[in-house]
């Protein structure tokens, strides 16, 4: 019983949502800025809306051991009244934060654009050729939504420290979106999906995660400007466990490690956050 309701909690994406929530209190928590719960409502019920719909069209062609994939086939009905819940929420969500609809506007585009390509329509099925940067675009989408979004809600730009801590977490979850495009390589090129990792061979995949690692490095040694040592620390934490894994990921396709683990890691830095406030 445990045990479905666990598949439940992360192959509806329900996860994944709580994730995306946690990463827009992580900016408050480094920052210090108040967001409206109407911003965090919205962020939650835009994610399930946005990965049901992707789940509900995606193609049965993933390879049969992948748990994830039966789910989903079993599960197409709950995705679908995932997505239009989802759908409502997001909307009564935007009607209250009706001020900002320019972000909203651009940050639904995006989001639909990710998943336009498995729409079976001649103009969508078209961007499967052009979607090159289909990785580089999933982080940006991620890292707007979860770290530009919510700052630009509530004031005018961004602080040079927010700039920068936008640039850590593009390339923190631009790392961990280049091990899910290797898992998914073979599936991509069979459906016709473009991007770097399905042009690149293994050693130039390797030499861009670690590249990836190396500047979510960086923009944390800069970040100590802004935040303190110790939260700049539990930043980190979690790429220092991506770079553990990589090499695990490559043999090791199981759907928890993916959807569990790997997509916790985005969230991660934000209880520890929690956590050393208390122990303050």
């Amino acid at each position: 019983m445990l045990k479905k309701f666990f598949d439940f909690f992360v192959f509806t994406s329900l996860f994944i949502a709580c994730c995306a929530v946690l990463m827009v209190y992580q900016a408050f928590l480094l920052f210090g800025i108040q967001f409206p719960l109407s911003l965090y409502a919205f962020v939650f019920f835009g994610s399930v809306c946005s990965y049901n719909f992707h789940w509900y069209l995606t193609p049965p062609d993933i390879p049969g051991h992948s748990k994830k994939q039966q789910w989903n086939l079993a599960n197409r009905p709950l995705h679908l009244v995932l997505f239009l819940a989802g759908l409502v929420g997001a909307a009564v969500c935007c009607f209250l934060l009706i001020d900002h609809w320019f972000w909203l506007g651009v940050t639904a585009f995006l989001t639909f654009l990710y998943s336009a390509p498995l729409i079976p329509l001649p103009p969508f099925r078209w961007l499967r050729k052009i979607a090159l940067a289909k990785t580089i675009y999933l982080a940006f989408a991620w890292a707007h939504i979860t770290a530009s979004l919510p700052l630009l809600v509530v004031q005018d730009g961004l602080a040079d420290g927010q700039g920068w801590y936008l640039v850590n977490r593009f390339f923190f979850i631009y790392a961990i979106c280049i091990v899910f495009d290797r898992r998914d390589v073979e599936s991509d090129r069979k459906a016709g999906i473009r991007s770097l990792i399905t042009w690149m061979d293994e050693k130039g995949v390797d030499r861009l995660f670690w590249f990836s690692q190396l500047v979510v490095l960086a923009t944390t040694v800069v970040l100590t400007r802004w935040i303190p040592l110790a939260e700049a620390l539990l930043l980190l934490l979690p790429a220092l466990i991506m770079g553990l894994l990589y090499n695990a990921s490559k043999k090791n396709h199981s759907d928890y490690l993916y959807y569990f683990l790997l997509d916790g890691l985005m969230a991660l830095s934000a209880p520890c956050l929690i956590l050393l406030r208390f122990a303050r």
